[in-house]
Formats: structure tokens, sequence, C-alpha cells
């Protein structure tokens, strides 16, 4: 934060280079400034540059209201609180009135009258632009008084005013917001009345309390989010309200694994102190498809609720708290991630997920063990030869025929949380077939030299599970692995 003005006079502002500007203008002029600078705009926002701000730039260079139109865990409401960043660093308000006026064009009959009592030695303070931002979640009990304001009977008493005397007023977050940003989340949410009593605001700034007609020439650019108007019952948007918002832009879910993998890096806690808690590559890419499952299981997974990228956070968040648990129990302090870690996230799946008839006569459980194990198998379907290719005349050329047949002949895996690092992958080392299968992926030229293809181990035994190549049973943090026959049976 650079340094407040040393500008504390109307007369001090006046002989100065600063000019008036409204709030549309400055955040336009910065703006410019910044795509002439090829500055970052929105830092932290990824996947966004060629579709939502691309929009939004063009939005703001057009002087609009926005609305943000997406499902939710989309970075609807983190857009909005960026949008401070385009003013300028700095702002002077009249000091002694409550609605930030412009000390060279005050506003409100006190502003007015501050100026023309103190002229040049009228005071001045200074607004940071993070304080210019103010904003609201709909609710459905949100009122006209808590949005523009109302008349406050002991001013009106205590200062001898009339109750229609625009200093009797008690304004709301709206006027305070003067030469700011504000901005309403979940808009479907308010009462269809109090929509109807923005649209004034949205066009000619007039307000109106208690039948007292006002006109503020309030200066506030407005951002919305919603949801789509069939995604709860909630509430809609009235289309005359949408229709004087001059930007509605669409936001989505992130397009590819690679985005949503730095949102969630960046978004997730994952510094656990006192342990060093690794989680390999495919556990990692696991741990991300769980969402892009979801929103293609459209099934039992209501697409209309969409799938928010707060489950890849909380999938990540509660991997690490699951090693950071055994290491302590086992009192060592580093560890590495495993599969039965993963089911360990199934609370923090459950939660995110909307379902739909089918998903709930399965229950949220089933559908979120669904989606482990999709996630699984579309990695392992990304990776390994396909265990089902009947035009290899040879089975044995198959990658899972050394491995299936040991199950096949009666043997068992067994793989608890409560074991170390090293005796949980010794396990895996049992499996005959699985340490070949490993070397020849590692033989890949896409897979680094000296690279830990432990983890690949597990992936590869779900996937032959999801393939109904393998029976699995998951049970109080246990994890077994047998042949299809013997799960059958048990």
């Amino acid at each position: 934060m650079s340094q407040r003005p040393k500008i504390h006079t109307l007369g001090e502002l006046q002989s100065s280079p600063w000019r008036s500007r409204s709030v549309r203008g400055e955040i336009r002029e910065n703006l410019l400034q910044r795509l002439r600078t090829k500055e970052r705009l929105f830092p932290g926002l990824h996947g966004y540059d060629d579709t939502v701000i691309r929009s939004l730039v063009h939005a703001l260079l057009a002087r609009h209201d926005l609305l943000l139109l997406g499902l939710r865990g989309q970075g609807k409401t983190r857009l909005l609180r960026q949008l401070p960043s385009l003013l300028d660093e700095w702002m002077p308000a009249l000091s002694g009135t409550e609605l930030r006026e412009d000390p060279l064009a005050p506003i409100t009959t006190q502003g007015r009258r501050l100026v023309s009592e103190g002229g040049e030695d009228t005071p001045v303070e200074w607004i940071h632009r993070e304080e210019r931002y103010r904003e609201k979640l709909a609710t459905p009990d949100t009122s006209m008084a808590d949005l523009i304001g109302d008349v406050d009977p002991v001013k009106a008493v205590s200062q001898g005013l009339g109750f229609g005397h625009e200093e009797a007023v008690q304004w709301g977050i709206i006027p305070r917001s003067n030469r700011g940003i504000f901005a309403i989340n979940e808009l479907p949410d308010l009462q269809p009345r109090i929509q109807v009593g923005l649209l004034n605001l949205l066009e000619e700034r007039d307000l109106q309390i208690r039948g007292i007609p006002l006109r503020l020439d309030l200066d506030v650019l407005f951002g919305f989010s919603a949801n789509p108007e069939d995604y709860t019952q909630r509430g809609n948007l009235i289309t005359p309200l949408k229709d004087r918002i001059g930007s509605q832009i669409l936001t989505h879910y992130p397009k590819d694994l690679e985005t949503s993998q730095r949102i969630t890096d960046q978004e997730a806690w994952t510094g656990r102190e006192g342990v060093t808690v690794r989680v390999g590559d495919p556990l990692r890419q696991v741990a991300e498809r769980i969402a892009f499952e979801g929103r293609e299981l459209t099934d039992f997974v209501d697409p209309r609720s969409g799938v928010s990228q707060r489950l890849s956070i909380t999938v990540l968040e509660i991997v690490h708290s699951a090693i950071e648990a055994r290491c302590a129990t086992l009192g060592t302090s580093t560890g590495q991630a495993r599969l039965v870690d993963l089911f360990a996230s199934l609370p923090a799946i459950t939660g995110k997920l909307e379902l739909v008839v089918e998903g709930e006569r399965e229950g949220a459980l089933a559908v979120a063990l669904t989606l482990v194990g999709k996630a699984c198998k579309s990695l392992f379907d990304e990776t390994f030869k396909d265990p089902y290719d009947k035009r290899r005349k040879d089975p044995t050329e198959n990658p899972d025929h050394a491995v299936v047949g040991w199950f096949e002949s009666g043997n068992r895996l067994d793989l608890s949380d409560n074991l170390d690092d090293e005796d949980h992958w010794a396990s895996l080392e049992n499996v005959p077939g699985l340490e070949q299968v490993m070397q020849s992926l590692a033989r890949d030229p896409k897979w680094s030299p000296g690279q830990d293809l432990s983890a690949w181990k597990e992936i590869f035994l779900e996937g032959l599970h999801q393939h109904g190549r393998l029976s699995r049973d998951l049970h109080d943090g246990k994890l077994g692995f047998g042949d299809v026959m013997s799960g059958i049976l048990r």
C-alpha cells in the first residue's frame, strides 16, 4: 500500500493534479492502462483468461453493471472481490459525510452545506480502494431499508428535522457504497418486490424511502452473482431487472485437469507443520478427476447444481489429513499417500453432491464411492492396455494376466492404513507380475527416469476391479483385493 496523499483541505485538492471521475470512468482508464502494460488483471483466477475475463474486460470498458451467472464453486464471488484492484489506490472524499462524497461535486444537502461553510478549508479525507467495495448476500429477509435506507425518527426529532427531510434518513448499504462497487451475491434469492426496488437505482439512480422521493446522483458500479434460474426453486431473477444489467457473463468450471489442479493447489490447505506429506502423481490426478466424473455422472448427480471446485480442494485436504494422522499414530515425520487415503475423503465428497432421484436411491456414500472408482478407472484406461482387448490371441500379452492369475489362485491382498510406508509398499511387491507392469510403464518415454511408480500399483489394482477383473472391499480403513468369485461368495 502506498502512502496516503498529504492533502487535507478542499483548497489543496483543487490545486493538485487530481480530477473528478466516475467510478466507471476510473475503472475504464485503469483497465486500459493495464492492458497496455500487459499486467495480469485478476491473479489467482485460472482458466478464465480467454473466456470470462475477456467478457468482463469488454463489459467494464463499456461501463456496464455486471451479472456473473454460473453454478456454485466457479469463482464468481472471488472475481467480484477483485474488481476494486482496478480502482485508484486512494480517493478523496468530504470529511464528515456518510456517503463519501466528491469534494468537488457533493450530492447531499449536508455535503453542499459543508463546502459552502468551509470553503477552501473544508476538510478532506482519503479512502483506500479496498474500502470502496461493499457486498451483501441476498436472503429472503433482505429489506429495502437494508439496501436503500429508512427514516430515523430519533435522528429527526433530536435534530429538529421533519420526517421528509433528507438528513433524517439512515442510509442503507447502497448509498454508503457511493463512489465505489456494490455486489449482491445470489441475486435471485431477493424477494421480487426488492428486485423491483433496484430497477430505478440501475437506471435513474432515483430513491424512494417511505414515500419520500429523493434523487441522489449516486455513483455506484453494481456487480451481481447468481446461479442459473432453474438451479433452485428459492427464487428467480425478474426480467426487468435482468434487462437493466448491462452485461451477463457466464462462468464455467475448469476445462482441463491441469487448470483444475492449479486452482486446487492454490486453495487447498496442505502445509502441515511437523510432517512431510507426499502425494504421488497418480493419486493427485485421481483426486482432481473426482469432480470431473461427478459432472458427467448425470444419472446420479443433478447437472443443474453442478459439482463445485471445492470438492477437489476438500478431497486433497482430507488426503493430507489422513497421512498426517497416520504419521502421528506411527510416530513418523514423513508419509506418502495411498489409495485408502482417497477413500478416506468420502465425507468430503458427499456434502458436495446434489443427487437426483436415482442418486438418492443409491445413497450419497455409494455415489461418492462410485466417483472415486470412476476417477481411478479413467486414469487406468489412459495409462494401461485394455484388459478386455480380445484382439490379442495370446492372453499373456494382457498386462493383467499374471496379476489376475495370482488372485484367481486363491491369494488375497489386504492393505491397512495403520502400516508404515515401507511395510505397505512391500506388501504390494508380493503380487507377481505387478512389478513387471510398473517397469514397462517406467520405460514409457513420457515418464521421467527415477520416478516413483509405487502408487501406480494401487491404481492398477483398482482399475482391474473397475473392469470386473478383481474384487475389492473397503471397511474400517482397510482395503482388500481378491478374485472376483471369492468376492461374490463373501
